[in-house]
């Protein structure tokens, strides 16, 4: 009599309850979402539909449509992140579904590569970075199972020369020099995707995991170690990812920024990761991948034709985790705090020019959306992705119709003044005040529930210097949202309508350290902002004047933008807030050992033999051609 093989059959009804499990949790939450959107739609045709709907009209119900996914997607996810954290006991398991979650002491079997590709980046940053992950794994003591590596692109003499004068301290006062190497490419053929693909070419077979740092990330020995222990306990693990907060920062800028960033990412992402299970994100950095299917299946071909939507792709990420995805692979996000950093731009004109990067590669996505190849979560992903970026393209163009409308009903008030006159008296009724506060705490909503979870938590509030003082930075960090979303949309809006025309920009290194704004640099970076805010106050002044008191949040944002930049950059203030601890993450008031020793100052220069680096040093390796699609 043959033998019933009860593992197998036990592990194909646990991936169908799962799959069940799964199917049920997107139906109510794209349900959810719908239901959601359908009424706010609803809700704005019945005001401006009050006497009539007319060309006007449809236009701008079709763009308030079209900003209303991106918002309430938003919303649901922050609203089911505090419910799961406060209502469910086992909501970790519940929303990660992996086994190991409580494992922290089963030993590390695997080898791990830690990377970090660089480009021109501060050596300083970069090696007291590495040097704090080498210590923090140390202290964890299994530090053998682990090689670091610094994957340097950079091209300019005095950088790559003090890189390697800083890797040579580092072998010289390392107690295990063997497991550190650096590798400059000649050139920097695909940038990022192409240093990675280099390294997996060369080292890939030698380690069953690769851990990515950028250049400004931070990650501690325990949570690494976490990692690694979760992709050994699932082998249909491919990606997972960390939630990634923000290093304490002296800029006024930054330290606001993550102060919201904070405690929102972690209700919104444990939403996410409720209903996108397997399907998860990966944002490039602080994240686990495994190396065999990365390198047999996300492998990125070049895009047809030139920049700046064809060419190389240039969010790299999200794709990556599409296609890991499509191979059948898991792709998941950690959504605890702890262990896993990075620093945020210093500066508004600094944060817009990370934001354009990242919204021109987003925007390519269009050519990609439509391969085969993916898994419907995976499609999904890449269309939110596009849609992160054209939901504030469509509330610009939202904004402006209206001023047209008006303009025109001004301008012609025989055709349709009786009809202005209708919508106007419903938009300033109870009613239209209702919708606006709507839409404004829909928008708030994964901040106001990130609050609400630290306040309900007496651990939570004295991690943040207690209620008041949490209470207070909420206070500057709302004021702080206002005035930056609407300067942000502009930007967006005019480099997606630039890009039709051809207009990239370029992938070059990214600002980390706090340099003031000149009043000069930011009129140059923010005169389009300063003319939307004259252009709409008069045309609002002229023609409707009823409607400056809901619109002033809006046009001090615009006509506030240069003072803003200025004001946010400068080291005094940074510096103030910092010393009455207002808007500072927990890691400030209670450092890490290993936020200490990234922050602490460098350590004094050992030169030593050069001959220390001929064993770890390569140069140039070429990356295969790939095909084009």
């Amino acid at each position: 009599m043959s033998g019933i093989d009860l593992s197998s059959r036990s592990s194909s009804s646990s991936a169908l309850d799962t799959s069940r499990v799964m199917l049920r949790r997107r139906i109510v939450f794209f349900t959810l979402v719908s239901a959601t959107c359908l009424a706010l739609f609803g809700w704005m045709t019945r005001l401006v539909g009050a006497d009539g709907i007319d060309v006007f009209d449809v236009l701008i119900l079709a763009l308030y449509g079209g900003t209303l996914p991106w918002v309430v997607i938003g919303l649901w996810n922050a609203v089911i992140g505090v419910a799961l954290i406060y209502l469910k006991r086992d909501w970790l398991q519940s929303v990660v579904q992996l086994r190991g979650l409580e494992d922290t002491s089963s030993p590390i079997t695997t080898r791990t590569a830690i990377v970090m590709p660089v480009f021109n980046e501060d050596p300083e940053r970069v090696f007291k970075h590495l040097r704090a992950v080498e210590a923090s794994l140390a202290r964890g003591g299994q530090a053998d199972a682990f090689e670091l590596f610094l994957l340097s692109d950079s091209n300019v003499p005095t950088i790559f020369e003090e890189e390697e004068r800083r890797f040579e301290q580092w072998r010289l006062t390392s107690p295990h020099p063997e497991r550190l190497h650096y590798r400059r490419r000649l050139d920097n053929v695909r940038q990022k995707v192409g240093n990675l693909e280099a390294f997996c070419d060369r080292w890939g077979a030698e380690f069953d995991h690769m851990l990515v740092l950028d250049a400004d990330s931070l990650m501690s020995g325990d949570a690494i170690l976490r990692l690694v222990r979760l992709m050994q306990h699932n082998p249909g693990l491919g990606i997972l990812q960390t939630l990634v907060i923000g290093l304490p920062a002296a800029s006024a800028f930054a330290r606001i920024f993550q102060f919201g960033m904070r405690h929102g990412m972690r209700t919104y992402t444990t939403g996410s990761a409720w209903w996108q299970g397997d399907s998860g994100p990966y944002w490039g950095h602080n994240a686990i991948l495994r190396l065999a299917p990365f390198v047999e299946h996300c492998r990125l071909p070049r895009l047809p034709g030139e920049g700046p939507l064809g060419g190389e792709i240039l969010s790299h990420d999200q794709v990556e985790a599409a296609l890991m995805r499509a191979a059948g692979y898991e792709v998941r996000v950690l959504p605890i705090e702890g262990g896993s950093y990075e620093e945020n731009p210093p500066t508004l004109p600094d944060f817009i020019k990370r934001d354009l990067r990242w919204c021109q590669g987003n925007i390519q996505y269009f050519r990609l959306i439509n391969w085969k190849v993916w898994r419907p979560l995976g499609r999904l992903q890449l269309a939110l992705a596009i849609l992160m970026y054209l939901s504030p393209v469509m509330w610009m163009g939202f904004l402006l119709t209206g001023m047209l409308r008006m303009v025109a009903v001004t301008l012609f008030p025989e055709t349709n003044f009786a009809f202005m006159e209708a919508v106007w008296e419903r938009a300033n009724s109870s009613e239209g005040m209702a919708l606006f506060a709507t839409m404004m705490t829909i928008v708030f909503a994964p901040k106001i529930f990130g609050v609400i979870d630290v306040i309900l938590s007496t651990a939570k509030r004295r991690r943040y210097g207690g209620g008041v003082r949490m209470m207070a930075g909420t206070v500057v960090e709302l004021v702080f949202g206002v005035l930056l979303s609407p300067v942000i949309a502009v930007a967006q809006t005019v480099f997606v309508i630039c890009l039709m025309f051809g207009k990239r920009v370029q992938w070059n290194v990214q600002a980390r350290d706090l340099r003031t704004v000149a009043w000069g640099r930011a009129v140059r970076g923010l005169w389009v902002q300063t003319l939307c805010g004259i252009a709409f106050a008069g045309a609002l002044w002229a023609w409707a004047p009823g409607a400056l008191p809901w619109a002033t949040p809006l046009l001090a944002a615009w006509l506030l933008a240069v003072p803003f930049a200025v004001l946010t950059s400068n080291a005094r203030l940074g510096g103030w807030l910092r010393r009455i601890g207002l808007c500072a993450v927990p890691e400030e008031l209670d450092p890490t050992a290993e936020v200490a020793d990234a922050m602490a100052p460098a350590p004094l220069s050992v030169l030593g033999p050069a001959a220390a680096l001929a064993p770890t040093m390569t140069l140039h390796q070429t990356v295969p051609s790939r095909p084009d699609i």
